[in-house]
């Protein structure tokens, strides 16, 4: 997948933004790394050195986002020959060479370091998220990720947790009605915020109420929400939450989601659990590249 990022939703972005969204990443991340070009390898490096280099795995993990760093070293280089040996999605083992990168050695150097560091952080949210997924893999409840992710990364991340398997929730603030405790309290209450963002809402978008009690769920429904998040409930509650709906919304699982406790939320029946720690607390896999 050279340089294309698949957002998920249904592939609901257009190629040719999501080109253009990746590589104004990349321009933004080489005018931060480069703000007057390099000044060693400028001086040290003659201008028609050639080089070959691969990038290897020093840890086991699911790699993602290959294409997007082939697009890097293509973007200082259009010359470059690239020869991934992987495939996204694979799951690597420590020492297993990932691509081979033939070029000039100017612009691979300049490369490297933006290059990596998309890959490493793209291959740890899909190799964290692969964990939380197989951990609930038997069971109905997808799992998603949430905004809590980097800004002005966050198509590429939220494309990582598909790699990894798991599910996207909003991509921004105007996709779909979250309506948050806080958002509660400011309106007055939640029929008051169901009914004020009802109101402007088209018929076409969902209204999802965040709720901490049992009650809290009985008046979400009442008031027609479509989905109902259950937040930082015991998966006991969760359950009783879950056949309180009868089906009329889709239930949502968030807060202190982690691999020890997550088996035990999808066991209480919630169609989807959301897990913040896929994107913000992830550690980046250990990824080098090496010159031959």
């Amino acid at each position: 997948m050279p340089g294309r990022i698949y957002t998920g939703a249904k592939e609901r972005k257009s190629w040719r933004m999501e080109q253009w969204a990746l590589r104004d990443i990349l321009e933004r991340a080489f005018r931060e790394d480069m703000p007057m070009g390099d000044i060693t390898t400028d001086y040290t490096v003659p201008e028609d050195s050639v080089s070959k280099a691969c990038l290897i795995a020093k840890q086991d993990g699911v790699i993602a986002g290959l294409g997007i760093c082939m697009e890097a070293f293509r973007m200082l280089d259009p010359d470059v020959k690239l020869t991934p040996l992987v495939k996204e999605g694979d799951y690597v083992k420590k020492g297993e060479k990932l691509l081979f990168v033939e070029g000039k050695s100017r612009a691979m150097l300049k490369a490297e370091r933006t290059a990596l560091n998309l890959l490493q952080r793209l291959s740890g949210i899909a190799s964290e998220t692969r964990k939380y997924v197989e951990k609930v893999a038997g069971y109905k409840a997808k799992v998603v990720d949430t905004r809590k992710t980097t800004p002005g990364l966050r198509i590429l991340e939220k494309y990582a947790v598909r790699v990894g398997g798991g599910t996207n929730h909003r991509f921004s603030l105007s996709d779909g009605v979250l309506i948050k405790d806080n958002h509660i309290k400011a309106a007055g209450g939640i029929k008051q915020a169901i009914e004020a963002v009802r109101k402007a809402i088209p018929h076409t978008v969902k209204i999802e109420v965040e709720t901490e009690t049992l009650e809290q769920v009985k008046e979400a429904l009442d008031n027609g929400a479509d989905i109902i998040m259950l937040d930082n409930m015991p998966p006991e509650i969760m359950e009783q939450a879950v056949k309180m709906t009868e089906g009329r919304a889709v239930t949502e699982a968030s807060g202190n989601v982690t691999l020890d406790n997550i088996q035990k939320v999808a066991a209480s029946g919630v169609d989807i659990i959301s897990v913040g720690a896929i994107t913000h607390s992830v550690k980046a896999m250990d990824i080098s590249m090496k010159f031959e």
